[in-house]
């Protein structure tokens, strides 16, 4: 499974609105290969790129995703709480920021992320609707269920399962969920962990790697990719 090697933290890191269009032009113009960003499902059953089950900390507006329907999203201003000069900024459904990826050449991490009880439901119709784009993705989650979920209903495309600290039990639970790579935070990553998995063969990622030099030492170590809010600390040429 090849990897970018830098991949932009919830489409454009703490350089653009989270989870937006905007932060994926802004990838792009940087010279990102590779963005993540998460999909949740709102109360009509459309996948949009949202991070939390509520609205409040990212959007103008109050009460959780899986209440709103997507006109009532679209409507919402996603950019302006970042910066004033991204106001107006929407909450994209999933089926535009695949577009606007293959458009722009983007590869896309897919972070499944289910409200809560939602996991089978939102696995199902994230993995759907990835199926159908044109780009290059992986689908990720940590919740096992969802990824299961996924895979049943498009199994050709590539899955990682994500987690905190890598656990003892990782192959067991990569084997459950049927991922074929690990997501792993870096704060809780040890060698030894590290060492286990590459010796194993299988892909390893790591989040969220915010200093260039811990980034290059994951890196030589053997790690895949690093997810990063600071993308602008690569040149083109180095993602």
């Amino acid at each position: 499974m090849i990897y970018p090697r830098i991949i932009a933290h919830r489409c454009g890191g703490a350089l653009a609105p989270e989870n937006t269009l905007a932060g994926l032009r802004l990838a792009a113009r940087l010279g990102c290969r590779g963005v993540e960003f998460d999909a949740m499902l709102c109360a009509d059953g459309v996948p949009v790129l949202i991070h939390d089950e509520t609205l409040e900390r990212t959007t103008s507006g109050r009460g959780t995703v899986a209440a709103m329907s997507s006109a009532q999203l679209a409507q919402l201003d996603a950019g302006r709480r970042h910066h004033p000069a991204f106001a107006g900024e929407p909450a994209p459904t999933l089926d535009a920021a695949l577009r606007l990826c293959a458009e722009l050449g983007l590869w896309a991490n897919v972070e499944i992320k289910p409200s809560a009880g939602q996991e089978l439901a939102t696995g199902d119709v994230v993995a759907r609707h990835a199926a159908a784009a044109s780009g290059k993705l992986l689908l990720s989650s940590f919740s096992a269920q969802a990824l299961g979920a996924a895979a049943a209903e498009a199994p050709q495309l590539r899955r990682a399962l994500l987690v905190e600290a890598i656990p003892a039990d990782w192959r067991e639970r990569m084997l459950a969920s049927g991922a074929l790579a690990l997501h792993a935070s870096a704060r809780a990553l040890t060698a030894a962990a590290l060492r286990e998995v590459r010796d194993a063969g299988f892909p390893l990622a790591c989040y969220t790697v915010n200093r260039r030099d811990d980034a290059e030492r994951l890196l030589a170590l053997g790690v895949n990719a690093v997810i990063t809010d600071r993308p602008d600390l690569w040149t083109a040429s180095e993602m």
